[in-house]
């Protein structure tokens, strides 16, 4: 199963609720960069930075049921960033009663998302 690009049209579509779960957990093992070896049946971590191999050594978490994995990928985020989603895509957040700690967790997720492609640019 193939990842989609990521780009602004991903970020939406992660917060409008258009990609699953499991695909925005996909994307976000994939830019951590866990590989998943179908041969062994194991995940490589081989270019996993160490603050997350060692806490997640065999397995990449799971950022939209744990909590603890989605306040660290919060934490990684450099504060210059933290506010990207707002100031690149306008977003405004979910309206009161339309949210819960899923919808937080996959804002999140685009944040990261957003701050690691920004981090990318030459």
């Amino acid at each position: 199963m193939s990842i989609p690009p990521l780009n602004t049209e991903t970020i939406w579509a992660i917060l409008n609720e258009e990609i699953d779960d499991n695909m925005v957990n996909q994307l976000v093992w994939h830019y951590l960069g866990y590989r998943y070896n179908e041969t062994n049946n194991v995940w490589d971590t081989t270019n996993v930075a160490p603050e997350w191999r060692d806490e997640y050594p065999t397995t990449p978490p799971d950022f939209i049921d744990s909590r603890p994995a989605s306040v660290k990928l919060t934490r990684s985020i450099p504060s210059e960033n933290k506010q990207l989603l707002k100031e690149q895509l306008g977003f405004k957040g979910y309206k009161i009663g339309e949210f819960g700690p899923r919808q937080t967790r996959r804002a999140t997720v685009a944040n990261w998302l957003l701050s690691y492609m920004q981090l990318q640019k030459p």
